[in-house]
């Protein structure tokens, strides 16, 4: 017998785990999207405009200290 999920309930027909099946495979397939277009974002280069701003607040910042 194997461990599988599932595996101890018996069940009357394959029609009933059908629904839950496709759920399944839904929520897995938007789950590998999503990490997909998390990737892309975070190897995205920052923009110049962005690191300019970034390092007047640490010039500004340091000077204010010291």
């Amino acid at each position: 017998m194997t461990n599988t999920p599932g595996a101890e309930r018996p069940t009357t027909s394959g029609k009933d785990d059908t629904p839950l099946e496709e759920a399944r495979l839904r929520q897995q397939a938007i789950g590998v999207k999503l990490r997909h277009m998390f990737d892309q974002v975070v190897n995205e280069p920052v923009p110049d405009e962005f690191l300019d701003i970034l390092r007047r607040a640490d010039e500004k910042n340091a000077g204010g200290k010291a």
